[in-house]
C-alpha cells in the first residue's frame, strides 16, 4: 500500500473532518435545546412536521435518520405532551399522519429560533457566499455517496 492510499493525517482527511463537526454541532443543539426539554430527534421531527404537516411515521424516520420503532417512540412522547396530534385510525391504509398542535407550533418557534443560534455560531466569519458554498459541498458529497438506482455504490 502506497502512502497515497491511506488517510494520512486525520487532521487533513475529510472525513474526519466533517465527523468532528457533526459531534460538535450536536453537542450545541444539545445544549441549546436541553432548557426546552427536547431532543435533537424531537426538535427534527417537530420541523419536518412544521414544514410538511401529515407526515407518516416511516416518512418522518427517514428525514429524522432514526428507525420507525425509534420515531414512534418520538411520536408518542410528543404526543404525551401535546405537541403533536395523529387520528386514532389512519384514514387511509395503515398510515397515522402526524401534525403540530398550537403548542407544537409554539414550541417549534422557540426551538428554531435557538437552532439557528447555533447554526449562526457554527458559520460565524463565513460570508453569505461562503456558507452557500459550503451546503452546495456537502449535499454533493451526499449525492456522491447515494447509493445507485440499481443498488450499486
Amino acid at each position: 500500500m502506497s502512502r497515497r492510499d491511506t488517510v494520512g493525517p486525520v487532521e487533513s482527511a475529510v472525513g474526519y473532518v466533517l465527523k468532528q463537526a457533526a459531534v460538535s454541532l450536536r453537542h450545541a443543539l444539545d445544549v441549546a435545546l436541553r432548557p426546552l426539554d427536547l431532543t435533537v430527534t424531537q426538535y427534527a421531527c417537530l420541523e419536518l412536521l412544521g414544514q410538511r404537516p401529515g407526515l407518516s411515521n416511516a416518512e418522518l424516520a427517514r428525514g429524522v435518520f432514526v428507525t420507525r420503532q425509534s420515531m414512534n417512540t418520538v411520536l408518542r412522547g410528543l404526543e404525551e405532551r401535546g405537541l403533536v396530534i395523529r387520528p386514532a385510525t389512519a384514514p387511509v391504509g395503515r398510515e397515522l399522519p402526524a401534525e403540530l398542535t398550537g403548542d407544537g407550533r409554539e414550541k417549534l418557534r422557540t426551538a428554531s429560533t435557538a437552532v439557528r443560534e447555533v447554526e449562526k455560531r457554527m458559520c460565524r466569519g463565513l460570508a453569505p457566499a461562503e456558507q452557500q458554498t459550503l451546503l452546495d459541498t456537502l449535499a454533493a458529497c451526499v449525492r456522491n455517496l447515494a447509493p445507485a438506482a440499481d443498488g450499486t455504490p
